[in-house]
């Protein structure tokens, strides 16, 4: 069934964040930072990939990431769903299933061996294809999976994430520059406020958390 009516973008936002709370999926612990892929710390971590093993929350937020991209892109702007390997993967197979398109996946790189194919399934040229992930933080890695979508002669000018970290500067304006626009549920700052809300965390650990938020990069150089 294709989702069509669903509750206002800031209240999403809301639901979404205290979904990811209810599952565990938000870890804050600003004595002990953790490390990041990029090697900068920080006192916040999110695991969307919890997320699948909760079938009444992972059905709720499919349909709350359906109807966004719906509201935002067009109801009739895409005609394949690609998600991104690893995590990108499930979510994108569920929201091609509500918006009755095709699905496909891109890989991170080449196999190495057999096709050497980074795309998997059928994607033809010509077809508008929008990239589904679990989250992002400054989308580098979305720039690689639309350039392997676009190699086929697809396009592909959105990508539809649950989770955006929203605390880095010029991530929807590089997107945009490389013909993407970012469509999300939530950010960090909807999760802090949530926290905030439902006493989820002690007060001292938010206010690093807020602080971390305000300028990652003077907090991560501080905690180094």
């Amino acid at each position: 069934m294709i989702p069509t009516s669903f509750p206002q973008k800031d209240e999403i936002a809301r639901l979404t964040a205290g979904m990811l709370i209810e599952v565990g999926a938000i870890h804050f612990n600003a004595a002990e930072p953790f490390t990041h892929a990029s090697g900068k710390k920080a006192p916040t971590y999110v695991d969307c990939r919890k997320l699948i093993s909760f079938p009444r929350i992972r059905s709720t937020l499919m349909d709350f990431l359906s109807v966004t991209i719906m509201r935002e892109a067009g109801f009739e702007a895409f005609d394949n769903v690609a998600g991104g390997e690893t995590a990108g993967i499930p979510f994108g197979a569920l929201v091609a299933d509500r918006l009755a398109l095709p699905m496909t996946y891109v890989r991170k790189k080449p196999k190495g061996y057999g096709r050497n194919a980074r795309i998997e399934g059928v994607m033809t040229e010509g077809q508008r294809v929008i990239l589904v992930e679990d989250m992002t933080t400054d989308g580098g890695s979305k720039l690689s999976f639309v350039d392997a979508i676009r190699e086929t002669g697809a396009t592909c000018s959105a990508t539809a994430v649950i989770f955006f970290y929203g605390i880095h500067k010029g991530v929807e304006e590089t997107l945009a520059d490389h013909g993407v626009q970012l469509i999300h549920l939530c950010t960090w700052w909807d999760v802090l406020e949530e926290a905030r809300r439902r006493g989820a965390y002690d007060a001292e650990t938010l206010d690093a958390v807020e602080a971390y938020l305000r300028d990652p990069a003077g907090w991560s150089a501080a905690h180094a």
